[in-house]
């Protein structure tokens, strides 16, 4: 009997090739963008979460009480992990991380410049379980000389992986031994880019570590035991901080690292939420897109009732009972989709690399796996139950003893399933491009928002190598070969903070008050370098007045939450520390566009170190030029490092790269969306069309002409849409509004965007029944009014 069923099924598409044809593209496509989507969602679900011990993996946060708020960070100070390891028996393990970046390797003579990396304790090998090619993860990490490389990594220097003992030179003067090389890591996870692991003996060694409980700046990961009660745990480490310096009055607490990714969004203390929320969204995306790819198929299948309807009056008559008519249906319906998901894996892996790049994470369909096949089994069986449950059971229930006599004709009201189908399919739709459009318009928003500084032919160089022994001598060169407009000497770069502090104080501060300030450090001609707004006061001078090595510059936010009346004159203490303001600038954006400028201090060159050079390059050279000129400058007075520099208009573009990464994904789906739909509103024009036929033909025989038969047609499809417009546009308002509210400089959602996603619809679909409506008004009456 299944046979059978397969048999006449597939005699039944081979009939139909251009309604199967069809419904194979609109479900091949429809799955193909879900399984995209799916493939994302997994790799965002499970970044994390793979790691032998990953539910026992706990990030040590900090909750610090501010006026209005509790900040919430997860950087450390040094001293903390080894003490809960110490003090906690519930705690197997602990380590900490302090991530590194652009160390000099030397090999023989070749010499290489490395990526992201990180000091660890040795426990982090054996806690993470990362899996080593050679090796010995309990050792690995225990000598101050040792170092584990990436494979990657290995064969850069040395052109091979078998490399244990092999050794190498740190920045020129510390001898390193090969310990251990590390497999690939999984692109979802937070270590994927590391290229090697540093003992934490070996950042003691060079001189990089401290026990100081105020200076937070490592990360710290505990391993508690199976049996430990965590709600107990939080109790007791809750005042740890406290108990080891008496100033501070942070708390801390532990969030599962298989929850920190996705729950990265703090309010008032407590995770609200983060990356999971875009998980959420797209996730309903998917299932929209893969309903309304079925919602096409049921379309289609029933734009063919009156083909298929003596089919089933004879069946019916020679004694078929209405379920084997369903069971033969469902069967049709499973085959076709089972070939649009053969050919959605096609689409799919024609789309993976470019879709990996658009998200940044390398996806890949692992076709050795048997949850795969379960996986894509079951999803072969949803769907094609999902979209062949309506037509089977709609044309079961055709009567024979109507369809026979050839008076089977589909009643057609005002409302009908296919017609809600529809409309349903073009809500989705509407909503999607409403959505797109908002996130595009924000996204400009964002980039229209004044900076605050001028970012044309501003470079900034990481200090490394002999870069600060002959900083002076690099500024006299580049200054005397008229390289340089200006030159400062800055802890981070302009676009990034690098450090936070509350224990700030000023006069009239009331002692209870604690406020986050970002904190920066500045030599000389900040303000022309940068091209800040100076609204008062004067810019870092260290020739004409030696003392600014002491004096302080603020942003209006800074002197806003202060209550300074007359800043310049004033002073602000950081610690025992003394700055003496000299300068107020207008804010400028350091973090994101979409967030409000937090309170700054530029503290002199006495303040906190500094490690980025920023040059303003001379506007009468060309960058080219100017950048050859300058590596030259620097090649002189450090010759072993490879002249690395940054242009400050790139960094800052690269703060909308999420917020343009979101506009594309929502981009590409709401035009498959689009498209789809499109393809369901073709199945029913060809259903009307089919149905109003002998209508059509008579309206001809007296008369009318194509353009007013075209007319008819296809102003009830743009109702259908024009209704779908009404019922997805507050939606759709609703939606963005809530969207907008996680930005706090956002755009207006203007009637525009409405009135563009709703002409935009019309004429689509316009264009989609178009054909279908004329080819229907040019049919020859003789052949639908021959049997009248």
């Amino acid at each position: 009997m299944i046979r059978n069923y397969f048999k006449i099924a597939w005699r039944s598409l081979r009939k139909n090739k251009g309604f199967t044809a069809i419904n194979i593209l609109g479900l091949a496509i429809g799955m193909a963008a879900a399984m995209l989507i799916f493939l994302w969602i997994s790799s965002e679900v499970n970044f994390d979460r793979f790691y032998p011990n990953t539910d026992r993996l706990y990030a040590v946060g900090t909750r610090e009480p501010l006026d209005n708020e509790i900040s919430v960070f997860f950087s450390t100070p040094k001293p903390l992990a080894p003490v809960i390891k110490e003090e906690f028996p519930e705690v197997t393990n602990s380590t900490r991380v302090s991530r590194i970046n652009g160390f000099l390797f030397t090999v023989d003579s070749k010499k290489l410049t490395t990526g992201d990396a990180a000091f660890v304790d040795s426990t982090f090998l054996e806690m993470f379980g990362l899996p080593l090619l050679s090796g010995d993860p309990k050792t690995a990490l225990t000598d101050p000389s040792s170092i584990v490389l990436s494979e990657d990594l290995a064969r850069k220097l040395y052109g091979t992986t078998d490399v244990i003992g092999k050794n190498l030179a740190l920045d020129r003067n510390e001898i390193l031994t090969v310990s251990g090389v590390i497999k690939p890591i999984p692109s979802n996870s937070r270590f994927a880019t590391w290229e090697y692991l540093l003992p934490w003996t070996c950042m003691e060694k060079l001189g990089y570590a401290d026990e100081s409980w105020g200076n937070s700046s490592v990360l710290a990961f505990v391993e508690l035991k199976p049996q430990a009660d965590l709600p107990a745990v939080q109790r007791k480490m809750q005042k740890i901080l406290q108990r080891h310096s008496a100033d501070l009055r942070s708390e801390t607490f532990l969030q599962p690292l298989s929850e920190k990714y996705l729950y990265s969004k703090f309010e008032n203390g407590k995770a609200v939420g983060g990356r999971v929320e875009m998980v959420r969204v797209f996730t309903i995306i998917a299932g929209f897109i893969l309903l309304i790819a079925c919602i096409n198929f049921m379309n289609l299948s029933t734009a063919q009732s009156e083909k298929r309807a003596k089919e089933v009056g004879v069946r019916k008559v020679i004694g078929a009972q209405k379920r084997t008519l369903i069971a033969q249906f469902l069967t049709e319906s499973l085959l076709l989709t089972t070939l649009a998901g053969i050919f959605a894996i096609v689409l799919s892996l024609l789309a993976l690399p470019a879709f990996s790049q658009l998200v940044g994470r390398e996806l890949f369909i692992d076709f050795t796996s048997w949850k795969f096949w379960s996986l894509f089994g079951a999803f072969i069986l949803f769907t094609g139950l999902l979209a062949g449950s309506y037509p089977a059971f709609f044309l079961s229930s055709f009567r024979p003893i109507k369809v026979l006599k050839g008076r089977f004709q589909q009643v057609q009201g005002k409302i009908s399933a296919r017609k809600i189908l529809v409309v349903f399919q073009f809500v989705i739709a509407i909503i999607l491009i409403i959505s797109t459009l908002v996130i595009q318009q924000q996204i400009q928003h964002g980039q229209d928002r004044e900076s605050g500084y001028q970012k044309d032919n501003l470079v900034y160089i990481p200090e490394k190598g002999d870069i600060s022994k002959n900083i002076q001598l690099i500024k006299q060169a580049l200054m005397e070969q008229q390289i340089a407009a200006s030159i400062t000497r800055t802890m981070s770069p302009l676009t990034e903070r690098w450090s936070g502090w509350n224990g700030f104080s000023w006069e009239g501060k009331d002692p209870k008050s604690i406020i986050q300030f970002n904190r920066q450090t500045a030599d000389d001609k900040l303000v022309q370098t940068a091209g800040f707004t100076l609204v008062e006061g004067r810019d870092f001078d260290l020739n004409k007045f030696p003392t600014d090595s002491n004096a302080a510059i603020l942003n209006e936010s800074a002197i806003q939450v202060m209550g300074l009346k007359d800043p310049v004159g004033n002073y602000i203490m950081d610690g025992g520390s003394k700055f003496h303001i000299i300068g107020v600038i207008k804010d400028f954006i350091q973090e994101s566009p979409f967030d409000p400028v937090l309170p700054l201090v530029f503290e002199g060159a006495n303040g906190f170190g500094m490690q980025t050079i920023h040059i303003k390059f001379n506007l009468n050279l060309t960058t080219k030029e100017a950048l050859e000129r300058t590596e030259q400058v620097f090649k002189t007075f450090n010759p072993d490092y490879p002249f690395e520099y940054k242009f400050i208009d790139d960094e800052y573009a690269d703060k909308f790269a999420e917020s343009q990464k979101i506009g594309k994904l929502a981009s590409l789906f709401s035009g498959l969306t689009i498209f789809i739909s499109c393809l369901g509103l073709l199945g029913l024009a060809a259903f009307m069309a089919e149905n109003r036929t002998k209508e059509i033909g008579i309206r001809k025989v007296l008369g009318a002409s194509i353009f007013s038969i075209s007319k008819l047609l296809s102003n009830e499809f743009l109702s259908l849409v024009l209704f779908a417009c009404l019922v997805a546009f507050p939606i759709a308002f609703w939606a963005m509004s809530n969207y907008l509210k996680s930005f706090a400089y956002r755009t207006a959602i203007g009637w525009d965007i409405f009135m563009l996603a709703g002409l935009g619809a019309l004429f689509i679909s316009a264009i989609t029944v178009s054909y279908q409506s004329i080819k229907a008004a040019r049919a020859n009456p003789v052949d639908s009014l021959r049997n009248e």
